[in-house]
């Protein structure tokens, strides 16, 4: 198939290049001129995904027409904070009734939507698939293995997005719930950021196991009241991600977490960081949304605090111990 990339971080670029290897044409959309030079002239992406040789088929623009024309399937892997506008950019020339991927993981700010809840907006007529699940970009470019979900209310869009990306090392489970496997991933970003916390506070293993549980009960709890399956948060969407985010070293938003406590503020951490932790971003819409759902989420609630107004870390993971006492399905 002709395929379309929209995003050139890691995790787009890993993907392009999984795509490229499976023997489809890829043509990826690159915001940075260096980043398109890096990959057409050197087979790398230096920037984002360095010392990853890449397949010599896969080429890289940043002209979005020329990306998006005549493409049989198209993936979205733009940053959250960005994706809408990155969206209204590809409709001029995005080819009609294609099915579009998202592999975005995000709440948006402004209308507090899910990513595909954003394309489509900006991208309307065309089947949606989200993917989501637990992969770290250097490790599916590495090969080693990988298994992740693509879902969608269209059965033949979600298939087409298997077979397209399935590879020996990379399974692709197809699923029906949206909005589960959305949520998912993008609010396992804040726990992640949460135990990273927990981690530069030397609060030991205990207290990890006591995040990303309690995390994965608020996740489900927010997913209920928007409609998702409970199950999906107990699959590779939801506890799959939540757990490798949570411990993996290569996690971005773990090691935010990580750096403000051991006493960074948040403008330290993220200075001079080319790569995003989705995870700052997502703490804002995630207490907002939990808000207009009327949906108790502390952990959010704590971390908003801790980022966004200066609670001292060690005090908000307090609270956070020091609650009302409850049942435990409460």
């Amino acid at each position: 198939m002709r395929l379309a990339v929209i995003g050139a971080g890691a995790w787009g670029t890993a993907l392009a290049n999984l795509l490229a290897e499976n023997d489809h044409e890829v043509l990826l959309w690159a915001f940075e001129p260096d980043v398109v030079e890096s990959i057409n002239a050197h087979a790398e992406n230096r920037r984002f995904l360095g010392g990853v040789p890449l397949h010599p088929s896969l080429r890289a623009s940043g002209n979005m027409d020329l990306v998006v024309e005549g493409a049989d399937l198209a993936l979205f892997v733009a940053p959250s904070h960005v994706l809408r506008q990155v969206a209204t950019s590809s409709a001029r020339a995005m080819p009609a009734g294609i099915p579009l991927v998202v592999a975005t993981k995000g709440i948006d700010r402004e209308k507090l939507s899910l990513m595909t809840d954003v394309v489509d907006d900006e991208v309307a007529g065309h089947p949606i698939v989200a993917l989501s699940g637990p992969s770290f970009a250097m490790e599916v470019a590495n090969h080693l293995p990988t298994a992740i979900v693509a879902a969608s209310t269209d059965h033949e869009a979600a298939l087409l997005t298997q077979r397209a990306l399935s590879t020996s090392a990379f399974r692709v489970y197809t699923q029906s719930d949206v909005i589960g496997v959305e949520l998912g991933g993008a609010l396992k970003n804040v726990m992640a950021v949460a135990t990273g916390i927990a981690d530069g506070l030397q609060l030991g293993f205990n207290a990890r196991a006591a995040l990303i549980t309690r995390g994965l009960a608020e996740m489900t709890r927010l997913g209920v009241k928007l409609g998702a399956d409970p199950q999906t948060f107990a699959g590779l969407a939801g506890i799959g991600d939540l757990v490798l985010t949570c411990t993996g070293s290569l996690s971005r938003n773990r090691s935010v977490g990580l750096e403000i406590g051991r006493g960074a503020t948040l403008s330290e951490v993220l200075q001079g960081r080319d790569t995003v932790a989705e995870g700052v971003t997502t703490t804002e819409s995630a207490k907002a949304l939990a808000e207009r759902e009327g949906v108790e989420m502390p952990i959010v609630q704590a971390v908003h605090r801790v980022l966004f107004e200066k609670q001292p870390a060690r005090w908000a993971l307090v609270e956070l111990m020091t609650r009302d006492l409850k049942a435990e399905n409460d």
